[in-house]
């Protein structure tokens, strides 16, 4: 009964806790309806769970885990002493979910909170004194594989060297001691006030997410508070400012950028960038540095029309760079803007050139409502393609790249019926479920619209949907795949409203378990590692750190025997000429030169451990950073012939990021586009050679 209403999500969501306030700093006990819903939860996640995943002493472990660094991720607060008392818990918390009894994460709970109130007691003591930023002091910014604290004195320390790291960067960025104080006593005080407002809620959520999370990251349970919540977040799912955020460290990250959403369509909001703080119109701006993730949704949230300000952190400048403010209007995502479009680009080849047309898909959509109504016009990503192919046909066109960049699914059955306008027919995705069974979705239409040469742009966004095209795509050998290794999310989620087993009068929640996975026709699953590019740009230097991949306990890339499919007669590449033809170009090209640069000194950021606490070291590397960025920036548009930049200029925009820069004729993903033209066309160029010599000896 719980395959009917399954949902093939295909953005990435993560387990949120909310915080609802409340006056009581008293111990927080579970409640009657907890143990209800954890057997009701132990249950389902037993039965449906696509892994099966068996409640054991391993587990329960890995729970604990989860738990204690969901609490405390950076090891700031609890001592090794209090880790050693929760020893107790490591092999029974799965006879505490067998038993409906989830007190030992109360009891944990209730250590923390208290904690909280010694920490920060002491870090507000310590902003009473001025830090002595002339020594070459260091700071260690990652905890994940630290010690615990042995005593207090260990703590006061890191504490010491925390505070004076947070008071040195917003020094840094022009703020005066009397404006640092008050917002970093702000930033602490919030962290004691959430500690405070947790319910008995909130803390089961945050339990039983340890345990679906320690199963996979896709699996997690909605209290009856986030729940709420969480059904207003789909009503209103195209409503926002349409970016999908996580966090990272104590910072909220943009992932991705929805588009037709207000922050696409300003190109203010970038993926990576770091929200430090939110104001809602001509209110103050509030410092959320530290926040849980649902308390940061909930204020960047808001109604229609109403104006919302960010500062970020531009991921480009690392934490001393300079913040930059914007502002952005809620609105609904613009479904015109989602809707696939075509651009011609001519590509020099021989004696004359040739012509490339692009159809760029956002999104794989289908407007359910007016199908269901018998609307002949009803909008959809197949219906739009179609009609764009017959369109570039006329113009005859030499090939087709479909761009799927920043695609992050949508529809299933379009991804299906869209792979079936480039090959005649045959299975597109295998469907795997938690009894094994194995379910093949086909192309449902034997016409084909387009059968010249094809490719197909992706890149670390491309997900889901966007993953089951392109996989088929190259299986089948119908086109080329260029760019960046896809996302790898290759799971399959329903959610269940525990309140449908329960007569009783308690509110319980919802649970959205993982129940099936997608494979290939080649058997592969598109699972963890993503499609693989056939050319693949060296623009992500650690893949690792990317998409599905990057998430802890995602389930594996898997294998299944391979659907009954035929390649198609036209699936010839000499992929080793294409890509030598690829690297040489490219190893001349300022724009990629200047985009692989920017991924490197972004991953040096995204990895750094440790950073110094002497004002003057920090000064000299930020700056030196600045410089070196716009050295290769520079680079680039003196080969394209646009204005150079001074630091003047960098200083006004506050964005080091290239990435769609609007006054520019060619940004960097265009760079890409471009790049994946030249490839076709090169492509095209050998096939009529290889045509040519083939009539030539008849």
């Amino acid at each position: 009964m719980f395959r009917k209403g399954i949902q093939r999500t295909v953005f990435l969501l993560l387990a949120v806790i909310p915080l609802v306030v409340m006056a009581s700093t008293s111990a927080l006990e579970p409640g009657p309806q907890h143990a209800k819903s954890t057997v009701l939860i132990s249950e389902l996640v037993k039965n449906y769970h696509y892994s099966r995943p068996e409640l054991n002493d391993e587990l329960s472990s890995l729970i604990l885990n989860r738990y204690i660094e969901a609490l405390d991720p950076n090891k700031h607060f609890f001592l090794a002493s209090d880790i050693q008392k929760f020893e107790k818990y490591r092999y029974d918390l799965d006879n505490a979910f067998r038993d409906a009894d989830p007190s030992p994460a109360f009891d944990i709970y209730n250590v923390f909170r208290a904690r909280v109130h010694e920490r920060i007691e002491h870090a507000l003591d310590l902003l009473q004194q001025t830090p002595d930023f002339t020594k070459d002091e260091v700071y260690r910014i990652d905890y994940e594989d630290a010690a615990w604290a042995e005593d207090t004195g260990q703590l006061d320390e890191l504490w010491r060297k925390r505070v004076k790291n947070d008071y040195l960067a917003l020094k840094l960025a022009g703020k005066d001691r009397e404006k640092i104080v008050d917002t970093l006593e702000k930033r602490y005080q919030q962290v004691i006030r959430r500690a405070n407002q947790q319910e008995a809620n909130d803390v089961y959520q945050l339990f039983v997410n340890s345990y679906t999370t320690s199963i996979d990251p896709h699996s997690s349970y909605f209290s009856p508070h986030s729940s709420e919540n969480f059904n207003i977040n789909m009503r209103l799912s195209l409503e926002g400012i349409g970016a999908a955020l996580r966090t990272k460290n104590e910072y909220t990250q943009v992932q991705r950028i929805i588009k037709g959403g207000p922050a696409d369509m300003s190109g203010q909001l970038k993926a990576r960038d770091l929200i430090i703080g939110v104001a809602q119109d001509q209110g103050e701006m509030i410092d959320v540095i530290g926040w849980r993730l649902q308390d940061v949704v909930e204020l960047i949230r808001g109604p229609k029309g109403s104006v919302v300000r960010l500062l970020l952190q531009p991921h480009s400048s690392g934490v001393d760079g300079p913040t930059r403010e914007i502002t952005l209007v809620r609105d609904k995502i613009k479904l015109e803007e989602q809707a696939a479009k075509s651009s011609v680009i001519e590509v020099p080849a021989g004696r004359k050139n040739l012509k490339i047309g692009v159809i760029d898909v956002p999104t794989f959509y289908l407007d359910f409502d007016a199908r269901s109504r018998g609307d002949k016009n009803y909008k959809s990503t197949t219906r739009d393609v179609r009609k764009i192919v017959r369109d570039l046909q006329s113009q005859r066109v030499d090939g087709i790249v479909i761009d799927l960049r920043s695609n992050g699914g949508g529809s299933l059955s379009e991804a299906t019926e869209l792979t079936g306008l480039f090959i005649k027919s045959g299975p597109v995705v295998q469907v795997k479920g938690t009894r094994g069974d194995i379910e093949i979705n086909e192309d449902p239409d034997d016409s084909v619209a387009y059968t010249g040469p094809l490719a197909v742009l992706v890149n670390r966004y491309s997900a889901s949907a966007s993953e089951i095209f392109a996989g088929a795509i190259q299986d089948y050998g119908r086109g080329i795949i260029i760019g960046e290794p896809t996302f790898g999310k290759g799971t399959v989620q329903t959610l269940v409203d525990l309140n449908r087993f329960d007569r009783g009068e308690s509110d319980l929640g919802q649970l959205k378990v993982t129940i099936a996975q997608f494979f290939r026709v080649n058997g592969d699953s598109t699972q963890h590692r993503g499609v693989r590019p056939d050319i693949v740009f060296p623009t992500v230097i650690d893949s690792t750190d990317q998409g599905e991949r990057s998430l802890d306990n995602a389930l594996p890339w898997a294998k299944v025997a391979p659907a009954d499919y035929e390649k198609t007669s036209s699936g010839w590449f000499n992929l080793t000429t294409l890509r030598n033809k690829h690297k040489s170009r490219i190893a001349e090209d300022a724009g990629f030169i200047y985009l692989v640069d920017t991924a490197k000194s972004i991953n040096y950021l995204q990895d750094q451990k440790s950073v110094s606490l002497s004002e003057k070291i920090r000064r000299n590397e930020r700056d030196n950073r600045r410089k070196h960025a716009l050295e290769f920036e520079n680079k680039f548009r003196l080969s394209r012939g646009l204005k150079l930049l001074t630091m003047k200029d960098k200083d006004k925009d506050e964005d080091d990021d290239l990435v769609d820069e609007q006054e520019d004729d060619e940004p960097a993903l265009k760079i890409q586009l471009d790049e994946a033209a030249k490839i076709l066309s090169d492509h095209i160029m050998l096939q009529r050679e290889s045509f040519a010599a083939t009539r030539t000896l008849q």
